[in-house]
């Protein structure tokens, strides 16, 4: 299945529990913290969902081709009217490559190169691209890290890792909400919400 991050950790981090309800730093030794590049030269863009609005800056200092490719998207308004298709409550909310009936919108631009040596965590709050087996094949789908013990996800030794490219600042409260929905299997996609989560849009938030 493409587009999705580790599936057999995924189904560990599935038994467990979370109470954390706005992101936190990374603990010592950790990756470069999130927050040291809470610049104003970094974008912010606005996803508002059908669930609730949250505001995520952009790291390009840290993922600039991320940053790039994320932005093209955008600006298409290819996010609008897709769906959050997989949710695991103790993990990630997934999003972007889908619209309502799990019909694959379909990705308009290239793989990208795989950025995950950019140093940052795949801590809560944070925002990574998802990707195949294949560590540059990330496209239009990405994910919101709902723990900060996703940092498994990051590159380590032989593993590539996922590149996170941006941060949660405002609605961490709507992913909360979303990780609670009902979820079940669905056509061959695990822990789809059983009621459509929908991406309303996602635009660059208007700078003064």
């Amino acid at each position: 299945m493409r587009y999705l991050p580790i599936l057999a950790v995924v189904l560990v981090l599935a038994s467990t529990s979370c109470t954390i309800s706005e992101p936190n730093p990374p603990p010592a030794g950790g990756g470069r913290n999130p927050f040291d590049l809470d610049s104003k030269d970094n974008p912010i863009v606005v996803m508002e969902t059908s669930m609730g609005t949250m505001k995520i800056r952009l790291y390009q200092n840290a993922a600039p081709i991320t940053v790039a490719n994320f932005l093209k998207y955008v600006d298409d308004k290819h996010y609008d009217g897709t769906i959050f298709h997989r949710v695991i409550e103790t993990f990630m909310l997934q999003g972007g490559g889908f619209t309502p009936g799990l019909r694959e919108k379909g990705s308009k631009y290239p793989p990208i190169k795989n950025e995950a040596n950019n140093g940052l965590s795949n801590l809560r709050g944070t925002v990574a691209m998802a990707r195949t087996g294949d560590p540059d094949s990330a496209t239009d789908q990405f994910f919101i890290n709902l723990e900060n013990k996703n940092t498994f996800l990051d590159r380590s030794g032989k593993d590539a890792g996922y590149a996170v490219f941006g941060r949660v600042i405002e609605g961490m409260a709507v992913a909360d909400k979303i990780k609670k929905v009902p979820v079940a299997d669905r056509g061959g996609h695990e822990k789809v919400p059983l009621e459509n989560v929908i991406i309303i849009s996602i635009r660059r938030a208007e700078t003064k």
